[in-house]
């Protein structure tokens, strides 16, 4: 029971409005499950829709269409990914849904300060309402035309975040100028300030960023902040992880969840995100499972929707990498072999998801329920205090409760142990996993 205790906390609740909030309370207050059910089925399938728009813009040619395909994870060359090229490729407003969620699209937008698009008139030509926040990007200094944009944008009310690309070419432009010890070459350079004696990375990049950042307050923009970034391992090198982490720290929480599922696991900070987030919606998983189109499970005495189960546990799954396209595509971008990566996984992958497993689970989780239903108590939300009769009177609650909250914590543990084995003897080991 110690142990038990120590594992359960009580749960935030995800964003539910105050009048579905109210409907579930009272249909619990009259000990009617299946109207209870039916709400919080309904609130999960308006979550479902819930959609995120992310506006990637900037001078033509600063590579804004190799950044829209980065931040979805996929190479310039693959299918689904934005035209490039060097002169300007986007001529219109184009949307990019991203390949693990389609409820997550990414524009692509024409670049400012051309001909068709001037910076007075850009943002109604792309019509500015359709997206969450916006991305400005350049890859050397920030024009005019991007403060401009910067502070029109802030002055509707949406937020907007300088990027400044290709900064890994930058980096190996200035390494040339050093031998093979790192030692500044002769014929006539010397050191300076901002080009020491020895080469340092970190000096090269925190230039770069203090040029940027100068060059904004100067057009007017007030403590301005940049995000070094290159395209290739966007997710995993230079400022790429803090960005991703920004946009998540902004979003709106009814967001979170629709930014967080197809986001790469790069750090323990994500990790603990997605489980945070996912962990919200348990109470719901399970209230709607025990309601409407139940089945008798035989084994586990409980009567619950096993296709809700299914379904909630393949969405773990995919949410923490668990998947034979995931772990492919890790093995190849740290160049390890994929049964490396499957040896540390305890859970079933995605696709071994089936009812007979969920079945087996859920006779698993019935033990716990029974001997942990007053311990359960303790730890519910207070806005769900009316869900007492429920516990008491259906074995179902605590049962699909305790199988979606125990496999949520061993596929988040199972992600940890892929991302540690994954990282293995890597340089990028130092800088992402804290």
């Amino acid at each position: 029971m110690a142990s038990a205790e120590a594992h359960l906390e009580v749960e935030a609740l995800p964003h539910i409005s105050e009048g579905d909030m109210n409907e579930i309370r009272a249909a619990l207050e009259k000990e009617d499950l299946t109207a209870a059910a039916t709400k919080a089925h309904e609130i999960l399938a308006n979550e479902e829709k819930i959609q995120l728009h992310i506006a990637v813009t900037g001078e033509s040619g600063s590579g804004k269409s190799s950044f829209v395909n980065a931040v979805r994870g996929l190479q310039d060359h693959e299918e689904g990914a934005a035209e490039t090229g060097v002169t300007e490729t986007t001529m219109e407003c184009s949307p990019y849904p991203h390949p693990q969620d389609s409820h997550v699209t990414v524009w692509d937008l024409p670049g400012i300060g051309t001909p068709n698009f001037r910076p007075d008139t850009y943002l109604k030509e792309v019509q500015f309402d359709r997206y969450d926040f916006f991305i400005i990007i350049s890859s050397s200094r920030f024009t005019y035309n991007a403060a401009t944009l910067a502070k029109e944008i802030q002055a509707q009310g949406k937020r907007f975040y300088f990027v400044r690309s290709k900064v890994d070419q930058d980096v190996s432009n200035e390494r040339r100028l050093y031998d093979e010890e790192g030692v500044l070459k002769a014929k006539g350079k010397q050191a300076t300030e901002t080009r020491p004696q020895q080469f340092d990375e970190m000096a090269v990049l925190a230039s770069i960023r203090q040029d940027c950042e100068r060059k904004l307050a100067d057009l007017g923009i007030r403590s301005p902040q940049v995000f070094l970034v290159c395209r290739d391992d966007f997710s995993m090198m230079y400022n790429g992880p803090r960005l991703l982490q920004t946009f998540l720290d902004d979003l709106p929480s009814e967001k979170k969840l629709s930014f967080l599922r197809p986001l790469a696991i790069t750090s323990k900070e994500v990790l603990r995100k997605k489980k945070e987030e996912l962990m919200k919606y348990v109470w719901l998983k399970s209230l709607a499972s025990c309601g409407a189109s139940a089945v008798h499970t035989g084994a586990a005495s409980a009567d619950v929707d096993i296709a809700i189960l299914v379904t909630s546990l393949k969405e773990y799954c995919r949410t923490f990498g668990l998947s034979e396209e995931s772990l492919q595509k890790l093995a190849k971008q740290v160049n390890k072999p994929v049964k490396e990566l499957k040896a540390v996984i305890k859970t079933p992958l995605d696709h071994e998801i089936t009812k007979d497993v969920v079945i087996k689970l859920l006779t698993k989780s019935l033990g716990g329920a029974v001997q942990y239903t007053s311990l359960l108590m303790k730890v519910l939300p207070e806005e769900w205090q009316a869900i007492g009769c429920l516990v008491s009177a259906a074995i179902a609650f605590p049962t699909t409760f305790f199988l979606l909250r125990n496999f949520l914590s061993d596929a988040a543990d199972d992600a940890e142990r892929v991302l540690q084995k994954a990282l293995e003897g890597t340089t990028q080991k130092s800088h992402l996993w804290s």
